[in-house]
């Protein structure tokens, strides 16, 4: 078997120096897509939800908005056992 040419696209962005900030984005817009999927499945509006994680409208939208990376640990936690869920937050070895 050949050797693949070139690398990977983790390894260019690692070397650009942008393979955390990427990889961050990444996982928050996936994060917002689930919290808005159980939403829906729910029929939750953002004004429930908000509710339900004793916050505001506000904090809500943040944790749904795709390209706004700070959602905390905590706001995270509160949305999903809002909607009946539970985070699980691990870290994995590079190499697998």
């Amino acid at each position: 078997m050949t050797d693949p040419i070139g690398s990977n696209f983790d390894d260019f962005l690692a070397e650009q120096g942008m393979l955390e900030e990427v990889s961050a984005a990444a996982l928050k817009r996936v994060i917002a897509w689930q919290i808005a999927q159980a939403m829906a499945s729910q029929k939750v509006s953002k004004k429930t939800l908000a509710l339900r994680m004793h916050t505001s409208r506000t904090a809500v939208d943040r944790a749904l908005d795709q390209n706004d990376a700070g959602m905390t640990l905590a706001t995270l936690a509160s949305a999903a056992r809002a909607l009946g869920h539970r985070v699980e937050v691990r870290l994995v070895p590079e190499n697998s």
